[in-house]
């Protein structure tokens, strides 16, 4: 583990709201991910389960959580079950956790081996009527591998055909929109590593310097710092912004192009996300300050206009119609082509095609009902942008703020962004 221990108490209070959730008489059951096969005999490092980070702060393999608030017996309510280590696995992979160490990191009194889960199990099944189950229902996932999850829900329906299943996503997306004063604590960690670096990256560029290079130096200020990357960079010069996703990152970086950084930090699995764009010898030209003047424009009434009770739809749409004026006063759009527009193929889409932001916590796009309207807690990114394919340059700008009934807070607003202060950090 290399983040600082955290305090159990988050763990068990969000428990405890799960449960003020779940249907009378009910069980839940969330299992870790599976450990991923790449060649050969070569796995990738662990992923942890997100929901079950979130319940146990527990980040090993095989680990499963029951819940069963209503069990008759008080000391099967909460049950955690990890593997049992021994001599060989301890030799091979190190050191998995004792049952008291988990039970210090869960706040979970009743620690079990996974080899006693089966009649444990069995015995809370009889006893209850609704099973709540976990699945991956981001509106955005691809799933075509089954998943761990994914395994034990066919096996349980063929071994219990007769409990009524629920879906457990539904209550964890609820919960986990709504970001606790701890989780934003561990979340403005990841964005203070993002800041340190940013700067770091700010005093390295400079034209001849490859794309690459750039990326070695965020993951070197990242990892001293107990952290690693949230997602994999981008790190695009020039044309290669014009990728929404552009993943290579191995291109030198010219004399007066752009460079749009989409980098981010996460600590104790939890993420954040920033973009920034920079000039690449120091100094922005006439047509790039316009440009980006414009999408800071459009960034900074974004934020004010993240407010609680608004759809986010809503919120998307005066964005949309803040660019497209951006976009005219640029010279890029005409009144008269907006009048001719497709309503359903609008003319800004050519320059701006995608969301202005989205949850952000244990996941870099997190869950949550974000067909309902916003609420304080919610912590959004907010990243309006211009792609000019035709210009060979693109300009997006993104932090993360934390919705509030007092107003919002940029949880990254130490970080570099005025133009001005870009230029001053990078002179030589």
């Amino acid at each position: 583990m290399r983040h600082a221990p955290i305090d159990s108490q988050l763990f068990k209070t969000n428990r405890q709201c799960l449960k003020k959730l779940m249907l009378p008489n009910s069980l839940a059951i969330v299992n870790a991910n599976d450990v991923l096969p790449t060649n050969a005999d070569g796995t990738l490092r662990l992923c942890p389960n997100s929901d079950l980070f979130y319940l146990t702060g527990v980040e090993q393999e095989e680990s499963m959580l029951l819940l069963c608030p209503d069990a008759d017996d008080e000391k099967q309510r909460e049950i955690l079950f990890i593997r049992e280590t021994n001599e060989l696995l301890a030799t091979w992979e190190g050191h998995k956790l004792t049952q008291e160490e988990a039970r210090k990191v869960s706040g979970i009194d009743r620690v079990h081996w996974l080899s006693e889960f089966r009649p444990l199990f069995h015995r809370l099944m009889c006893e209850s009527e609704h099973v709540y189950l976990n699945s991956n229902e981001h509106k955005r996932a691809v799933v075509e591998a089954e998943t761990r999850e994914a395994r034990f829900v066919a096996d349980m329906r063929r071994r219990y055909p007769l409990h009524d299943y629920q879906r457990l996503a539904r209550l964890m997306h609820r919960l986990r929109i709504v970001k606790s004063d701890a989780e934003v604590g561990i979340i403005r960690k990841a964005c203070a590593l993002t800041e340190a670096g940013f700067r770091r990256v700010l005093r390295f560029v400079k034209p001849g310097v490859n794309e690459m290079e750039i990326e070695a130096e965020f993951a070197h200020e990242f990892m001293r710092r107990g952290g690693g990357f949230a997602y994999i960079p981008i790190i695009a010069s020039g044309a290669n912004a014009c990728v929404l996703h552009y993943l290579q990152n191995d291109q030198p970086c010219r004399n007066g192009d752009l460079l749009l950084l989409d980098v981010a930090a996460s600590y104790a699995n939890y993420n954040s996300d920033l973009t920034r764009t920079i000039p690449v010898r120091g100094r922005f030209t006439r047509r790039q300050k316009q440009v980006y003047e414009a999408v800071l424009r459009v960034f900074r009434q974004s934020i004010q206009g993240l407010v609680p009770g608004k759809k986010p739809k809503d919120w998307q749409k005066e964005a949309e119609q803040m660019i497209e004026k951006e976009l005219v006063d640029l010279g890029l759009l005409t009144p008269r082509e907006i009048k001719r527009q497709n309503p359903d193929k609008p003319a800004f889409k050519k320059y701006f095609m995608h969301g202005l932001g989205h949850p952000i916590g244990l996941d870099v796009h997190d869950v949550g009902l974000t067909t309902e309207r916003i609420q304080p807690g919610w912590v959004m990114t907010v990243e309006p942008a211009i792609y000019i394919k035709e210009e060979g340059f693109a300009v997006r700008l993104e932090n993360d703020v934390l919705v509030t009934e007092k107003g919002n807070v940029d949880l990254m607003a130490g970080i570099p962004i005025e133009v001005d202060e870009i230029e001053g950090i990078m002179k030589p």
